[in-house]
């Protein structure tokens, strides 16, 4: 993986204080505790269960099918929903959480002997893993994390968990662990700043995709797929 350099930080950085009449801040920066902070008492004390509907309930508002399976049943529920979707070519993420939830063998044996196309991100070829996205029919993905309010599921990118898969197929299938979903955007800031703190490495990129694609900026009319997927599904699995 290519590292990148930052250049001028320090010259941009010390432009910026001087700008605003002070030294430059290198140590000693604590976040504000702030009196009151109603962002947290969202959906508090909700249970998953709890959780999972009010995701459910939001997902007609943006135009994503819903569906609801246990960790057995995923295979099956799957296979329908790429099937209704007209089936491949699939691209799915690298993602070790694919074997887990016993998908390989759908992946790697079931859709190839059914001729049906199956690209897995490979890092080791580059753009070529672009082009199969965007000739793919249906993207699929774990989602890290899900937030009940909004409908929204977050992807943390990596070497084997490209951007395109999400983004670049005619439909997308988001696979929601049950565990993964929190309230709000709220947890979400909260985790990553959590990884920052501790020094830990975070993802290049970080996507938070609520449903399929949509513009309401041309005289406020709503248009579905302009951008990316034209229809979405979440597959909630009950894992615990």
């Amino acid at each position: 993986m290519t590292v990148g350099t930052i250049q001028n930080r320090d010259t941009f950085l010390n432009n910026i204080a001087e700008q605003l009449g002070r030294s430059r801040r290198t140590e000693g920066v604590t976040r504000p505790v702030w009196k009151h902070q109603p962002q947290h008492d969202v959906y508090k004390g909700w249970t998953q269960d709890e959780l999972a509907q009010q995701l459910k309930d939001y997902c007609p508002r943006i135009y994503t099918d819903y569906e609801e399976t246990s960790a057995a049943g995923l295979v099956d529920t799957l296979k329908r929903v790429v099937e209704g979707y007209g089936g491949g070519p699939v691209v799915t993420w690298n993602d070790p959480r694919f074997e887990e939830y016993g998908l390989s063998h759908l992946m790697k044996e079931e859709w190839k002997s059914k001729q049906v196309d199956v690209h897995v991100w490979n890092p080791e070829i580059g753009e070529e893993n672009v082009r199969k996205a965007e000739q793919a029919n249906v993207g699929i993905t774990f989602s890290d994390m899900t937030l009940a309010e909004s409908g929204t599921v977050v992807l943390f990118s990596g070497n084997g968990k490209g951007r395109s898969v999400s983004l670049l197929p005619a439909t997308y299938i988001a696979i929601i662990p049950k565990s993964t979903i929190v309230p709000r955007i709220t947890q979400a800031a909260q985790y990553v700043h959590g990884l920052v703190e501790s020094g830990e490495d975070i993802a290049s990129c970080i996507n938070f995709i609520t449903g399929p694609s949509n513009s309401a900026d041309i005289e406020m009319n709503l248009v579905v797929g302009v951008h990316g997927p034209i229809k979405a599904t979440y597959i909630i699995v009950n894992d615990k």
